[in-house]
C-alpha cells in the first residue's frame, strides 16, 4: 500500500511540475473561441481562491468582461489613450479600442489595498493577488486553454476605475485573457535554480 501511495504522489509531483513549467504567455491576438465554459470558470476561480491568504482578508477580487460589456471597456481603453496622448493618431485609438475585443475570457483582476482588519501589508496582499493569478492561469492551462496578463497605463485611468467600480483602497492590476491558442511557442528556457537561490 505504501509503494502504490508513493508512487501516487510521484505521479501527482510529475505532473504538477511539467504542468507548471510547460505554461507559457500566449498574446490575447492568439487567443480565439472557444473560450472556458462556465464550469471551467468556475474551477479557474476556484483555483484562485486556493491562493495564499495572510489572516484570510481576500485582498484582491476579480470582474468578468462578457462580450457584452467589451464595447464599453473598449470605449475606457481609447479615451485612457486619448487622456495620454492627445495627438494620438486615430488607428492608434482604434489599436487601443481592439484590444477588448481579443481574447474570449477577460477579467480584471483588482488589488484591495485600503484598510483591513487584521491589518495585512500592502506587499503581502499583493503577492496574495500574484498567487491567486497564477493558481487560474495554470487551471485554465490544465484545461489545454491559452493565457496571458496584460496591462498598462489604462489600468490607472479614471474612466476604467468608474466602469468597474472601484472604490479607494482599489488598483486595476491587470487584465487575465484565457482562450484557445492557434499556435503555441516553443518552450522557453527557464532560469536554473543556481541563479536565484542562495543559502545563508
Amino acid at each position: 500500500m505504501k509503494q502504490a501511495q508513493d508512487d501516487m504522489d510521484s505521479d501527482a509531483s510529475s505532473f504538477a511540475l511539467t504542468l507548471i513549467t510547460t505554461r507559457q504567455t500566449i498574446l490575447p491576438k492568439r487567443l480565439f473561441a472557444p473560450g472556458p465554459s462556465a464550469d471551467q470558470v468556475r474551477a479557474m476561480f476556484l483555483a484562485a481562491a486556493a491562493a495564499p491568504d495572510h489572516r484570510t482578508v481576500l485582498p484582491w477580487r476579480f470582474v468578468l468582461v462578457p462580450t457584452t460589456a467589451r464595447a464599453a471597456l473598449a470605449e475606457v481603453f481609447a479615451q485612457a489613450l486619448i487622456e495620454r496622448d492627445p495627438d494620438a493618431a486615430a488607428q492608434q485609438v482604434e489599436q487601443a479600442r481592439e484590444k477588448a475585443f481579443r481574447a474570449p475570457f477577460l477579467a480584471l483582476a483588482i488589488a484591495r489595498l485600503g484598510p483591513c482588519e487584521p491589518d495585512v501589508e500592502p506587499l503581502e496582499r499583493m503577492v496574495s493577488l500574484g498567487a491567486a493569478i497564477q493558481n487560474l492561469l495554470l487551471m485554465a492551462h490544465s484545461m489545454g486553454f491559452g493565457s496571458s496578463l496584460t496591462s498598462g497605463l489604462a489600468m490607472r485611468s479614471q474612466a476604467l476605475r468608474q466602469l468597474f467600480g472601484l472604490v479607494d483602497g482599489e488598483q486595476a492590476v491587470c487584465c487575465v485573457n484565457v482562450g484557445t491558442a492557434d499556435r503555441r511557442k516553443p518552450t522557453r528556457l527557464r532560469p536554473d535554480p543556481g541563479t536565484f537561490v542562495s543559502s545563508l
